[in-house]
């Protein structure tokens, strides 16, 4: 008997009237509004200015996401062109499958697309944005939970993941490989985070880090996992292209650091000068503001002393006035006398 497990969403659809609202795509959704949001704020404190990452992200996302999906139906081309298949579920994203390698192959592409039309350096871009593409990855990866796809061998630890009786799979507990990947995933996110800020890493040297950091974990857990996949000398095929790209994405970083030590000083041209600009505005407008009330202070002192004046003037016109009328009345007493 099972006295605790992770229990998986009856259906992975959530009919909003007419609309179908599907888990997979929300989760893939609230990634990119992450990695956008978060990569936005890092590149703001690299010296760029604000909104170029969501600029960029617009052909970014797309390429991604054909390339994510390309990468799957190439590997998997089993499940749509084999006999009995129908090869239009090829084109149905939203019943899962993206390859994250393919993803990021054909998203730097639309990124070097963006990044080219701004004039920024598609490294640095990168660097700013990589812990931001672990975290998303952490989140995209819930959509398989909502799916009941992906999971691991089967185990009856308490985080067991339960599954469901269904098309290609057998009711029972499993290890939950989405799990691990996504705080893998976060991770990730926290020590690319922590080396860019104690080692200062530049020129792309941060998004190697995410990439071969990432490849790390998702060879042990891609050996775990149990679905259909293509081996390779008794290996996963994403076991062999985890192990390739964790080595490039070394190699990277090595003769990186030793041809461009450093980081870069500019990562968006004007960004300096826009920020210069705006501090000098705000500074005249503070000085504006002294002026004026500088100004008003004075209009009151002068205010102050008029009416000092006036009130002064007053007892010396009546002290006049009184001293006439006496005068007048003693005149005029002699006279009568």
């Amino acid at each position: 008997m099972d006295l605790a497990y992770i229990p998986s969403p009856s259906t992975g659809v959530i009919n909003l009237g007419p609309i179908p609202l599907r888990g997979y795509a929300f989760c893939i959704i609230i990634g990119v509004f992450v990695a956008v949001w978060f990569g936005n704020k890092r590149w703001i404190a690299r010296g760029g200015r604000a909104g170029t990452v969501a600029d960029i992200a617009v052909w970014a996302v797309p390429f991604g996401l054909v390339g994510g999906r390309l990468y799957h139906v190439i590997t998997d081309y089993q499940l749509y062109f084999s006999d009995g298949e129908n090869w239009v579920d090829a084109f149905k994203i939203w019943q899962g499958g993206l390859g994250i390698w393919g993803a990021i192959a054909l998203g730097a592409v639309g990124a070097w697309i963006g990044c080219r039309r701004r004039g920024i350096p598609l490294p640095a871009w990168a660097d700013a944005l990589a812990p931001g593409i672990a975290l998303a990855q952490a989140c995209g990866r819930w959509g398989n939970w909502f799916n009941q796809e992906l999971y691991g061998r089967p185990t009856d630890v308490p985080w067991a993941l339960k599954i469901s009786e269904g098309p290609n799979r057998v009711a029972g507990t499993y290890h939950p490989t989405f799990l691990y990947e996504s705080l893998w995933c976060i991770g990730v996110a926290l020590l690319v985070i922590w080396a860019d800020r104690r080692f200062k890493l530049g020129h792309g040297r941060a998004f190697a880090l995410y990439v071969a950091s990432y490849c790390a974990g998702r060879a042990w857990i891609e050996y775990m996992r149990v679905d259909e996949a293509h081996h390779i000398l008794g290996l996963r095929l994403n076991v062999w292209t985890a192990l390739i790209v964790f080595v490039l994405a070394v190699l990277y970083m090595v003769i990186s650091a030793k041809v461009r030590p450093g980081r870069e000083e500019i990562v968006e041209p004007g960004a300096a000068e826009d920020e210069a600009d705006a501090e000098d505005a705000k500074d005249g407008a503070a000085a504006a503001d002294t002026t004026a009330d500088a100004t008003a202070d004075a209009d009151a002192v002068g205010g102050v002393e008029r009416a000092e004046d006036s009130a002064a003037e007053v007892p010396e016109k009546k002290g006049t006035v009184a001293a006439e009328t006496a005068k007048s009345g003693t005149a005029e007493t002699a006279k009568n006398g």
